[in-house]
């Protein structure tokens, strides 16, 4: 099967031939085209999307597969479901739904390369925490991680922790050993905590600029250190309304394109339609048509409610970046940290997404999307 677009990188043709559910060739398109053709997207971060929630005591391994149906519906082949701050069976319940997902069912075991617990160990501080529960909060412990391990069979690849912890370097050092990504967010630590942290093995900030208090000393503080250490990539989560443009565009810049990514860290209630919801955290949160998802009479965000294909082409205006630039970050950059995924290559998983755009665009507008060779939808 042939599937033909122009590369967003260069604007030529391209056609992608696809055999056996792989890339098997990639080359000029013998006459026009229309549309635009890219890697299906790799998100690193997903809470949830179109009402399912890998969080909870409601997820079960159907929930996890479905979920990846709905990513895929949007254009995301590749995603990392995120396990937020809990107490720790219900941790360990979520990373057994994922594992037997993944055991269940092949589509869902190829679009998941492995799991991202985000917490426990984050900063107690308001702003810095987030809507993670307070109450459950705790110091990195490397018996709890074998624990998780043993409760999924190795699946977690990725933890996200606040380095103010005195046990952090050592934890740190020990998830790097075993191979886990390490990443820092939800911080308040201090300049000298994240130099500590990146020096034992840490390799990347969660939503860089999110997950902060709202008023930081002007200098130093936590978000120089991240943005100065070249050690560290940075996702980011461009729906306009996590970062303004002025924050994104000096953020990206100071990283460079080839260390920022974007993420989505969309929770269950991103692809609904408009309106008032109620939460079992918070109550009632409005879902407004622009994909804002906030505390109902609150201007406090409640989560990030937009698809990556969405954060793309909001990225190209926020982060005043071209469509190539914004395609990578969500496509071969964050595909790194998963095996090299989020390219097209010959002998590559067939992974594309074909798609209408043009500047101005707010969303990125999904014509077909192939997952390992197979349309979906």
């Amino acid at each position: 099967m042939n599937y033909e677009g122009r590369d967003p990188a260069t604007g030529r043709a391209l056609t992608v031939r696809v055999e056996d559910g792989r890339v098997a060739e990639v080359a000029p398109a013998s006459g026009p085209v229309d549309g635009w053709l890219a890697p299906g997207l790799v998100d690193l971060q997903v809470n949830g999307f179109g009402g399912y929630d890998v969080n909870g005591p409601d997820v079960t391994a159907e929930t996890v597969i479905e979920l990846g149906r709905a990513l895929a519906a949007v254009g995301t082949t590749t995603f990392v479901p995120t396990v937020i701050t809990a107490a720790e069976d219900e941790i360990v319940a979520s990373l057994r739904a994922v594992a037997a997902a993944r055991e269940a069912d092949r589509a869902t075991r190829d679009a998941i390369p492995f799991v991202h617990v985000e917490g426990p160990h984050l900063s107690p501080e308001d702003g810095a925490r987030g809507v993670h529960p307070l109450e459950e909060l705790r110091p990195p412990s490397v018996d709890e991680f074998r624990r998780w391990q043993e409760a999924c069979d190795g699946l977690v690849g990725l933890v996200t922790l606040s380095p103010h912890y005195a046990e952090a370097p050592a934890y740190i050092q020990a998830l790097g050993r075993a191979g886990i990504l390490v990443a820092l967010g939800h911080t308040a630590a201090s300049p000298e905590q994240i130099t500590a942290a990146v020096d034992a093995g840490a390799v990347m900030s969660t939503h860089l600029g999110n997950g902060a208090a709202a008023v930081l000393p002007r200098h130093p503080n936590h978000l120089w250190t991240q943005l100065s250490d070249d050690r560290l990539s940075a996702g980011f989560i461009a729906d306009g309304h996590h970062l303004p443009a002025d924050a994104l565009t000096a953020m990206v810049r100071a990283k460079g394109v080839e260390r920022s990514f974007l993420v989505s860290d969309s929770v269950a209630l991103a692809g609904s339609a408009p309106g008032d919801y109620e939460t079992a955290v918070g109550g009632t949160v409005h879902l407004s048509a622009d994909g804002r998802l906030s505390y109902a009479g609150t201007p406090y965000l409640a989560g990030a409610a937009r698809s990556l294909a969405d954060d793309v082409a909001s990225a190209v205006a926020l982060a005043r970046v071209g469509l190539g630039d914004a395609v990578r970050m969500a496509t071969a950059i964050p595909g790194r940290f998963a095996g090299g995924r989020g390219v097209l290559r010959p002998g590559t998983p067939a992974d594309l997404v074909c798609f209408d755009w043009a500047p101005g665009d707010s969303a990125l507008s999904v014509r077909t999307v192939v997952r390992g060779g197979q349309v979906v939808g």
